[in-house]
């Protein structure tokens, strides 16, 4: 059997085991969504977001690119993550790294890659800053904390948007996590924390004068 064709009976499947349990399950999620989460996180196979919080379809509202980067010039990152905060009302963001990914191993080399090489420059801008931290660890130890400190920045990253910091003013949401998973353990790590009243470098707070 064709490898595709394994994905269309595993569906079958699962559709088949979901109704068998709940009856109404599609009819319930057809018309609207309403999730309280909205998750940007690496394009890794190894890490479905639904699969690793427990979290059903309908549950979480999902980004995912290489690196699971926030750049203020990516405008698929910011529709999704405009449409998350003002029209679904999103009350948590959520970034999340993994150990192992591989683009943060990319960024950290000069090996030329094409175009990806312009994504990862993100990347080692993260590493330009950390410097000095970063050269005192050995590769793996290096290799994992980049990862860390890649998910700080780009929590940061959503901290200095308009479409956050206009909602934090209306309302004080959405909440910004920054999270790591860990491919070994299959746990979870929190590593940052960001609400409206979070500390924020002057020139990135915006005024938005009387506008809502």
């Amino acid at each position: 059997m064709e490898s595709h064709k394994k994905l269309l009976l595993a569906n079958k499947a699962w559709v088949q085991d979901k109704l068998s349990v709940h009856p109404d399950y599609f009819a319930r999620m057809e018309h609207t969504q309403t999730p309280e989460y909205l998750w940007i996180g690496c394009s890794d196979s190894r890490v479905p977001a639904e699969e690793v919080t427990g979290r059903e379809p309908g549950e979480l509202f999902v980004h995912r690119n290489i690196a699971n980067l926030v750049i203020h010039t990516d405008f698929n990152m910011l529709s999704v993550l405009q449409y998350a905060v003002e029209v679904l009302k999103v009350k948590h963001v959520i970034v999340c790294g993994h150990y192992g990914c591989g683009g943060v191993k990319n960024a950290l080399s000069n090996r030329h890659l094409g175009l990806i090489n312009k994504w990862l420059r993100h990347i080692k801008d993260i590493y330009r800053i950390n410097r000095k931290e970063l050269e005192a660890l050995d590769e793996n130890q290096q290799w994992r904390r980049m990862v860390e400190l890649n998910v700080i920045e780009q929590v940061k990253h959503l901290a200095e948007n308009s479409i956050v910091q206009r909602s934090w003013k209306n309302g004080g949401l959405p909440l910004l996590h920054g999270w790591v998973y860990d491919l070994q353990s299959g746990l979870l790590k929190e590593l940052a924390l960001m609400n409206a009243e979070s500390e924020l470098d002057p020139i990135f707070r915006l005024d938005f004068g009387d506008e809502g």
